[in-house]
């Protein structure tokens, strides 16, 4: 994705959001990732990861944001929506982007280690593998998405 933000669209300002959560995941002692669900232009959902915090291995900050944007909209699916997240998805949020309906995923780092969007496992774009298509966008601020993940671990070694 073009490091030039579209005149479009808020695509900056959406990481930016979720670049903030990631700092919130970290000062709580989480892996610092942050997302944000938007729909039609606003922020319905918020997350970031929380599962040493919450003691549950889902509390991903992409399913938090699901999480929040569901109770939010009283509904568990949002079509037409953009996910922003800090770090590709894993196989686990994939699957619940796509059970979302969520129309697209705009991402910053990769994840050489469990991504979902290519890196590791390909499961988005969702393509016609699944009932529902997911498009997928990776490298947005991945310069900021990425250095702040690489101080956090080489901080705690």
């Amino acid at each position: 994705m073009d490091e030039t933000p579209p005149e479009e669209t808020n695509h900056w300002g959406f990481m930016t959001r979720a670049l903030e959560l990631a700092q919130r995941a970290e000062s709580e002692g989480e892996v610092p990732v942050g997302a944000v669900l938007v729909l039609d232009g606003a922020i319905v959902g918020e997350g970031w990861n929380r599962p040493i915090g919450e003691q549950d291995p889902t509390a991903h900050a992409e399913i938090q944001a699901l999480r929040d944007a569901g109770r939010r909209l009283g509904n568990y699916r949002f079509p037409g929506s953009t996910l922003y997240v800090t770090l590709e998805p894993c196989p686990m949020c994939a699957g619940a982007i796509i059970h979302a309906r969520v129309a697209q995923v705009i991402y910053g780092a990769t994840d050489p280690k469990g991504g979902a969007a290519g890196s590791v496992f390909d499961l988005l774009p969702s393509g016609e593998r699944f009932n529902h298509r997911t498009l997928c966008e990776g490298g947005l601020m991945a310069e900021a998405c990425s250095e702040i993940l690489k101080a956090f671990f080489k901080r705690r070694r």
